[in-house]
């Protein structure tokens, strides 16, 4: 384990909880770091990659020692009237293993780091995804928030909607109108509720807890994206030389290439026995020597062995290329969505929020002018709500995003010590208040 803590550290991972540290959640607001630290001690899936190291350690205990001399004895009964059993005794010692001992140890040993690595690759790549569900559970959070003003303002609307039809200044079709968009807000506040749920039931998974472990909060608001992301040259540079799952496989390419060349240097060796034979005959004469078994090649050379061996080392090492293609392709995608992601954030923080912003304003201009009406007002007002609700997903796409580029690429991405403290809060104003110029709330 220090070892897979080591590899994980070099690619600004995680530090994994003491063995048997199993941290509680009950009334806690977790921030991001803390609910990687909760799945790496929860999330039954790591246990699994642990108890993978136990295999692989077993496999170098057991290349690294001589299999057991074998003990054979024998008791043979005479014909002969009188005359004493014949008595075999013999022990042996198998030298194939003995000589193919410091191969087979090598390649148990490269298996042991393969499999060390992938077990890193696999906290990296929860620890990634415990991020992108955490930041989709507060993203949901603050829309549901959004969601709930959106249905107050139509409430409000309906309500101001009916006095108006009751006084007769209005007439029944926008009456319907508005109690139509008060109906349609509620549905929108379900929908997001749920989502909500939907949300925390999937980050739960990931942290390894259940609704036994207690109520446990996450922040509602989300966090500002960096001034600025990586560059994809970079970012695929990082990738080739920090995921782990990578070196795995590079190192599986090795290991078959050794088993390869071990196969081919002892094809013509078969099973060699080396031992003392000690008999004792009918007549008491007792006879002691050596002894040797050897495996003839006569029949076959192990070609199948070599021919698998062979087939091993290629199958490794399309296994690697097919990675190699494939991961390269995923960050080169993973990328264009972050910047997508990004640029959408950009084109709602600067010009659609400020404009509904402005609209709103010059309605009041009008309203308060009475050159328009009060719903005119409130119609619009309601859709600077939803303006603001598609800035919200939209930063919570980008961090999602984010999140799924930095498990492509393998280790922590270099922008991240760009990232402050600030948080998204747009704000919720009642119909006919005013907006501030300043549109710094939205950066």
């Amino acid at each position: 384990m220090p070892d897979v803590q080591a590899l994980v550290s070099a690619r600004g991972g995680p530090a994994l909880p003491a063995h048997g540290d199993i941290p509680a959640v009950a009334g806690r607001t977790l921030s991001a770091s803390e609910a990687v630290q909760v799945a790496l001690a929860r999330n039954p899936r790591l246990r699994l990659g642990y108890a993978q190291l136990g295999f692989a350690g077993a496999d170098i205990y057991e290349a690294g020692r001589l299999s057991n001399p074998t003990l054979s004895l024998s008791v043979l009964d005479p014909s002969t009237a009188g005359a004493a059993n014949q008595l075999t005794i013999g022990l042996a010692q198998n030298f194939t293993n003995m000589l193919m001992m410091p191969a087979r140890s090598r390649i148990a040993e490269g298996e042991f780091e393969s499999a060390k690595a992938l077990v890193g690759a696999e906290i990296l790549s929860l620890a990634s995804e415990v991020e992108a569900a955490y930041y989709a559970l507060v993203g949901a959070r603050q829309i549901a928030e959004m969601r709930s003003a959106i249905l107050q303002a139509a409430r409000a609307s309906a309500d101001l909607a009916q006095r108006y039809y009751d006084a007769g200044n209005i007439d029944e079709l926008a009456l319907s109108l508005q109690r139509a968009e008060a109906s349609q807000a509620e549905l929108e506040l379900i929908a997001a509720r749920h989502e909500v749920a939907e949300a925390r039931n999937a980050l739960a998974t990931l942290l390894g807890v259940t609704a036994a472990d207690g109520e446990w909060q996450v922040p509602d608001r989300l966090p500002l994206p960096p001034p600025e992301d990586d560059a994809l040259p970079a970012l695929q540079t990082l990738a080739a030389a920090h995921r782990l799952d990578l070196a795995a496989a590079r190192k599986d390419v090795e290991l078959a290439r050794s088993g390869a060349d071990m196969t081919r240097r002892f094809r013509y060796l078969g099973e060699l026995e080396l031992g003392i034979e000690r008999e004792r005959e009918t007549d008491g004469t007792r006879l002691t020597g050596p002894t040797l078994s050897l495996a003839i090649p006569l029949f076959h050379q192990n070609q199948a062995g070599v021919l698998r061996a062979e087939a091993r080392h290629e199958t490794a090492e399309v296994r690697l290329r097919a990675m190699e293609i494939e991961a390269s392709n995923q960050i080169d995608l993973a990328h264009h969505r972050l910047a997508a992601a990004r640029a959408t954030v950009e084109e709602f923080r600067t010009r659609m929020v400020p404009l509904r912003e402005n609209a709103v304003a010059r309605m009041q201009e009008r309203v308060n002018y009475m050159l328009s009406g009060i719903f005119d007002l409130i119609r619009l007002k309601q859709e600077e709500y939803r303006a603001y609700q598609g800035y919200l997903e939209s930063v919570r796409d980008y961090w999602t995003a984010r999140a799924a580029l930095g498990r492509l690429v393998g280790t922590q991405l270099p922008s991240t010590a760009l990232i402050g403290g600030e948080a998204v809060a747009p704000p919720v104003r009642a119909p006919g208040e005013t907006p501030a110029a300043d549109h710094s709330h939205h950066h």
